[in-house]
């Protein structure tokens, strides 16, 4: 899901926002005035891209950068006077006004890309991550499997993947299940 957050100390600038977005084909989850109701909706969605105006009704955009989750972004949106000399903290860009909806959107939506591809080289990496022993261990449960049940070794895989799932465990604990039902 992505999710984009728009938070202005003005509702009226938020929903100007909102409309824009939404005729760019951009859903909005949430709209915000300070940025405690922003962090709040970031902590409930997970994950997206946090639009903002320089200030909002309780701190500027600098202090809410050093608070933003690193699942999210933000897109810090004010006149070329306000941002110069900001200092944003992590995952932070600026776009200066006035702005046409198209380069609003566009810029949203690399940011977006930007999100998923990371989540996905996390995902990937995490998937890598397994240690020489872990893999040993799902392998020889595919050998028993291979060897005492006819399967091949996609089947054999599967059949991990399924035992995991229906326990809820992870494939090495299913694994070691396999192996100790079968060195019996």
């Amino acid at each position: 899901m992505q999710n984009v957050i728009i938070a202005f100390a003005k509702e009226t600038d938020a929903a100007n926002f909102k409309k824009v977005l939404m005729r760019k084909g951009i859903d909005v989850s949430a709209i915000c005035t300070s940025g405690a109701q922003a962090l709040e909706a970031m902590e409930n969605l997970g994950n997206g891209v946090l639009v903002c105006g320089y200030r909002l009704s309780d701190m500027l955009c600098e202090e809410l950068s050093e608070y933003i989750p690193s699942y999210f972004q933000m897109l810090v949106v004010a006149s070329p006077a306000r941002l110069d000399g900001i200092e944003l903290a992590g995952n932070a860009m600026t776009l200066a006004t006035p702005l046409q909806g198209d380069v609003l959107a566009s810029t949203i939506t690399m940011m977006l890309g930007e999100l998923y591809n990371r989540r996905k080289k996390l995902k990937e990496k995490k998937k890598a991550g397994r240690s020489p022993k872990e893999q040993e261990t799902i392998n020889k449960a595919k050998e028993l499997l291979m060897e005492r049940h006819n399967m091949t070794e996609p089947q054999a895989h599967k059949y991990l993947q399924k035992c995991s799932m229906d326990s809820g465990t992870g494939i090495v604990e299913a694994a070691e299940m396999v192996i100790s039902l079968n060195s019996v």
